[in-house]
């Protein structure tokens, strides 16, 4: 599957409450981004069904920070606008795929419950 290119402007298009989207925070002159990007790519053909974005921190400084990007590459997972997964460091393709397939595992009900839970009683949760 081809990847979309993430921005503030499609923000809401591609990270929908009913999808599960990979993120790759990178920057052109990152020589571990530019090795990543093929690795990314790849895992995106082997899931079609989750979309798979690119978010370029130069150009999208403001949707880096408001997820945290601290150095690059860093891959983040949302399923239903929830960060599942975020980390920094070009993963190598099997651990990409391992994190996906466990992100799609993820009982999304359960999260959710947790989330009100947390909110209720004023603890932190991992809602995007």
């Amino acid at each position: 599957m081809t990847t979309v290119t993430l921005t503030k402007d499609n923000l809401e298009d591609v990270i929908r409450p009913d999808n599960m989207v990979v993120l790759d925070f990178w920057a052109d002159w990152c020589e571990p981004c530019k090795s990543f990007g093929p690795t990314f790519e790849k895992v995106s053909d082997d899931h079609p069904d989750v979309t798979f974005a690119k978010v370029d921190v130069e150009a999208e400084m403001e949707l880096a920070q408001s997820f945290g990007v601290r150095s690059i590459p860093t891959v983040a997972i949302l399923r239903d606008r929830v960060v599942l997964f975020n980390q920094a460091g070009a993963l190598q393709e099997s651990d990409l795929d391992s994190v996906v397939s466990q992100g799609k595992g993820v009982d999304m009900a359960a999260v959710h419950e947790e989330i009100a839970r947390q909110q209720a009683t004023g603890a932190p949760d991992g809602a995007a």
